[in-house]
């Protein structure tokens, strides 16, 4: 099996400023093409450390996958890397700085000087086009090792790779050994560490597929690698591990991959001609936010109320003052009567209600930071939920796991209710 190493530049990497998406993206895609994928390394904005990280990845690999430093500034010095690794000079590439200029001429801006040095190459290099911006991707050798260096704009390289990344990959390297498929499940309701009793058999050390999990915001993911001799191979070992993990853990698991929650919910929804609305207090319509990140959300969420003061709570959603008195804008009571409200207001299917503290200041002895309470409701009930967060619980996480919650009891209502249109 080839081995490949993955080469993220760039100082806002190694100083923490950005998140390496690319690296992992490409990581993945290779595996699936059959490459061991040996290692991952982040390489900051200078000359020195690139070059002798390029030198120790060709003398360690066979393909070496290169993001980022491609642009038109003086810390982008992939270029200058790539060509001092492989002991080459750079040369302008004529047809390459005629297409960096047609783009400024479609998008109709005036070209920067600084931007004709993208066209510059390793001598012996091969450009790759970039239709979508305006660095060209590199493709040459270094020592035994291929090399290609794509721009780290995420849709610039991804659509790069596909279409020029591949064929070349293809060509070159007939018979990989095997691939590598991976998938993952996305659970919610059960922590990270009950999950991993449940499959402790699963995750023995040595198995195919190997299994193992992830957690992130209250969202525990399952993962699932086979090794095959080919995608067919593998892929019929991804369905057979899925379909125990299924069993095992049924409505728990509610979806696969990169869908979330609202994504979940919103499908569920669609299916089932049904409508949802919002009313929000101390997460300020980040629940609202997350049921329309994607097209279509129309078709099923109409519209939501953001309730931060008591006052507000009463105005637009018709909860009465008595009740906030007596138990606190932050109760359950409240919380079902937000939910009511909201959905009186707007005539929908279903309503999602979210009251709490999230901090770091704002609590008390009886209520404190990182309370909240959580309701759904829909013609013929009104359930409410008490979450507890430590204290020390960053905001941000209080208001992204309370969302998470709400949006799993609409799923868990959802998935139990017979198929009904909107009422």
């Amino acid at each position: 099996m080839p081995r490949a190493w993955i080469v993220s530049i760039g100082t806002e990497l190694t100083l923490g400023q950005a998140v390496d998406t690319n690296g992992a993206w490409f990581a993945a895609r290779l595996a699936e093409r059959g490459f061991d994928i040996a290692r991952h390394i982040t390489l900051p904005d200078e000359l020195q450390s690139i070059v002798a990280g390029l030198r120790e990845a060709a003398e360690n690999c066979d393909v070496i996958a290169v993001t980022g430093g491609l642009g038109p500034t003086e810390d982008d010095l992939t270029r200058a890397a790539l060509a001092a690794a492989a002991g080459a000079e750079l040369v302008r590439d004529a047809a390459s700085q005629r297409q960096i200029q047609e783009y400024f001429d479609r998008v109709r801006r005036p070209m920067s000087p600084a931007n004709v040095a993208q066209a510059d190459l390793p001598r012996g290099a091969s450009a790759l086009s970039n239709t979508s911006g305006t660095a060209p991707g590199i493709w040459m050798r270094i020592g035994r090792a291929l090399a290609f260096a794509l721009p780290g704009v995420p849709f610039e390289a991804k659509r790069m790779y596909a279409e020029q990344i591949v064929p070349r990959l293809t060509a070159a390297f007939t018979e990989t050994g095997g691939v590598i498929a991976s998938r993952k499940l996305n659970c919610f309701g059960a922590g990270e560490a009950a999950i991993g009793e449940r499959i402790r058999d699963l995750m023995q050390r040595g198995r195919n597929p190997e299994v193992g999990t992830t957690a992130q915001l209250g969202v525990i993911g399952i993962r699932i690698n086979a090794r095959a001799a080919n995608l067919e191979s593998a892929g019929r070992m991804l369905d057979e591990m899925e379909g125990e993990l299924r069993a095992r853990f049924g409505t728990l698991i509610f979806g696969r991959d990169d869908e979330t929650l609202a994504a979940t919910v919103g499908r569920l929804l669609v299916e089932r001609r049904a409508t949802v609305c919002t009313a929000e207090s101390c997460t300020a319509g980040l629940a609202a936010e997350h049921l329309t990140r994607f097209a279509g959300a129309s078709r099923f969420f109409t519209g939501g109320f953001v309730t931060y003061s008591d006052e507000a709570k009463v105005a637009l959603l018709g909860v009465d003052p008595a009740l906030i008195r007596e138990k606190g804008a932050v109760s359950a009571e409240v919380a079902r009567s937000m939910a009511a409200g909201a959905r009186t207001r707007l005539g929908t299917t279903y309503a999602l209600a979210i009251t709490g503290i999230a901090g770091p200041a704002g609590g008390s002895a009886e209520k404190p930071v990182g309370l909240v309470y959580v309701a759904v409701a829909d013609a013929s009930a009104i359930d409410a939920h008490e979450l507890r967060f430590p204290e020390q619980s960053p905001r941000g996480v209080i208001r992204e796991r309370s969302v998470a919650s709400v949006l799993n009891m609409l799923r868990q209502r959802i998935i139990v209710e017979a198929p009904s249109p909107n009422r």
